[in-house]
């Protein structure tokens, strides 16, 4: 019994010291925690069955090379802004408000990019035009 009281003290003691690390990114000015999709298996369920994404968050797509990149909603709830950034991090081109693809008979569309993109920023539909973002806007990461 004894033994169980002084390991739950040191859970007590030491769980405030692990706190969990964000990744962060931020355009203008304008921070967004957000989640990694950094695997081909990340990328390929994105944001997929989210009912709802605070408004402060978002998903960063890191590719490993710079092409032409195209995304779609399928089985997304929520409508999303699609921000596509160079090799440089400068953002090429903004998909605003892409609508969700529940559609099960039919092909959802893509939303491509329109120049090569190396970064995918997802958040929120509506956010990039209340926040003024425009092309050539540097995509600072933030990794921890």
């Amino acid at each position: 019994m004894m033994k169980k009281i002084v390991l739950t003290c040191w859970l007590l003691v030491l769980l405030p010291g692990c706190q969990i690390k964000q990744h962060k990114v931020s355009i203008n000015g304008q921070t967004f925690a957000v989640e990694l999709a950094d695997t081909e298996h990340k990328r390929a369920m994105g944001l997929m069955y989210r009912e709802e994404m605070a408004d402060d968050s978002g998903m960063l797509f890191i590719f490993p090379d710079s092409q032409p990149r195209a995304f779609w909603m399928k089985n997304t709830l929520i409508p999303l802004d699609i921000m596509y950034f160079d090799q440089n991090r400068r953002l090429v081109n903004i998909s605003a408000n892409t609508p969700p693809c529940r559609n099960t008979t039919t092909r959802c569309p893509s939303y491509p990019s329109k120049a090569p993109a190396k970064y995918v920023l997802e958040i929120n539909g509506g956010l990039s035009e209340k926040h003024g973002f425009k092309p050539g806007d540097e995509l600072i990461i933030q990794l921890k």
